[in-house]
């Protein structure tokens, strides 16, 4: 009851930008208090993937292991006689307190896309595939706003729970019912999308003002089970509904459509598959990071299994590994889906010196953004 009234209170007394600001100071300290719960958190050995020879010791809260792991590509592991070995120079440490020398992962991103332009310009950089799959399938879609209880509900209990928890699954958080009744109906919206009358998909979005400027969001999407059990229906629909939510964007005055958060990993295959579709990295509303050190020894090969975004200077860096065994016809393969906008800067750890046609292959990945990032190559292990 206080909360529905301070959510009220809010709406009706400060901007939007104010209300954003606010709810994000509020997210920040709730993030700062959960960090300092000490009793929750845990010392844990991981292993890295890949069979290389690193042990990542792991020092925060045990609820978000499993997210370190996925960052960092590592498995739990319990053989402490394999620590003892690595502790020479070839251990990873992960913490959730800021050390010196350490790199500032962010935990989540976004991807965003800039609007205030023809949506012919937007879908200019899609790949030829997708570009031909949109406009060969758009007429068969239409959008229908749902806004009573019954419409909210089926949506919730046959779309939305039921995909996060086929994509999630034991790691799912899911949204109330009570939270999509409030955003289909108050903060936002919630459309089925049809294909003729059928529907095959939902999308529950919202609207968010920072600095004056309005951002048409993604909360959810959602699927029936014989969509997402298919998954080239999916990969067709979910297109579709992305591009009809762009769409809606467009024709409703916003400046940014924003797709929503992925995990902040640059082999995460839903941020590249975000890149693909013109999403611009930022780190709005999101306040939890790890604090890495690198091994001192291979860290070219650490980061060639695992890149890493970081933070630095309140910029998003991104940190690529060349070791020594990858030809150069290797590496520009393995780097190719790492052309994400939004970078300051992409740091080059080598254990041998690059040649200037790599180089210029990875200045190439970023060629066509507005503000390409500097690239940096730094001699390493």
């Amino acid at each position: 009851m206080i909360k529905k009234y301070l959510y009220t209170l809010a709406r009706e007394h400060l901007s939007p930008s104010t209300r954003f600001a606010l709810k994000d100071a509020v997210a920040w300290l709730s993030e700062q208090f959960k960090k300092a719960c000490l009793w929750r958190w845990e010392i844990a050995i991981l292993s890295h993937r890949s069979d290389t020879p690193y042990n990542i010791l792991f020092v925060g809260r045990k609820s978000w292991r499993e997210l370190a792991q996925i960052l960092i590509g590592a498995s739990s592991n319990n053989d402490t006689e394999q620590l003892k070995i690595n502790l020479s120079g070839r251990t990873v440490f992960v913490s959730e307190l800021p050390a010196p020398g350490t790199l500032c992962v962010p935990w989540f991103l976004r991807a965003i896309v800039p609007l205030g332009r023809p949506i012919e310009n937007i879908t200019a950089n899609y790949d030829g595939e997708l570009r031909r799959s949109i406009r060969k399938n758009r007429a068969q879609y239409r959008t229908q706003q749902a806004l009573s209880d019954i419409d909210i509900d089926r949506a919730d209990r046959e779309m939305l729970r039921p995909y996060a928890s086929a994509r999630n699954g034991s790691a799912t958080v899911h949204i109330s019912l009570d939270e999509v009744r409030r955003l289909a109906q108050e903060a936002g919206r919630l459309d089925f999308v049809l294909c003729g009358n059928k529907v095959v998909a939902c999308h529950l979005g919202c609207t968010i003002t920072q600095g004056g400027r309005r951002y048409w969001c993604t909360v959810r999407f959602g699927y029936p089970e014989e969509v997402f059990s298919d998954p080239k229906s999916l990969r067709e629909i979910n297109s579709i509904n992305t591009y009809l939510a762009l769409e809606w964007a467009l024709e409703n005055g916003f400046d940014f459509y924003d797709m929503g958060t992925c995990i902040g990993s640059p082999d995460d295959g839903l941020l590249r598959w975000k890149r693909r579709r013109g999403g611009v990295l930022n780190r709005m509303g999101h306040h939890s990071y790890f604090h890495i050190k690198l091994p001192r020894i291979g860290t070219a090969q650490f980061l060639w299994v695992a890149p890493m975004f970081a933070v630095e200077r309140h910029n998003l860096t991104l940190h690529l590994g060349l070791p020594e065994g990858p030809s150069n016809e290797e590496v520009a393969i393995r780097y190719r889906e790492m052309s994400f906008d939004g970078l300051f800067k992409v740091y080059l750890h080598c254990a041998r010196p690059p040649s200037e046609n790599l180089l210029e292959k990875l200045r190439s990945l970023y060629a066509n953004q507005k503000v390409p990032p500097i690239l940096e190559s730094i001699p390493s292990t």
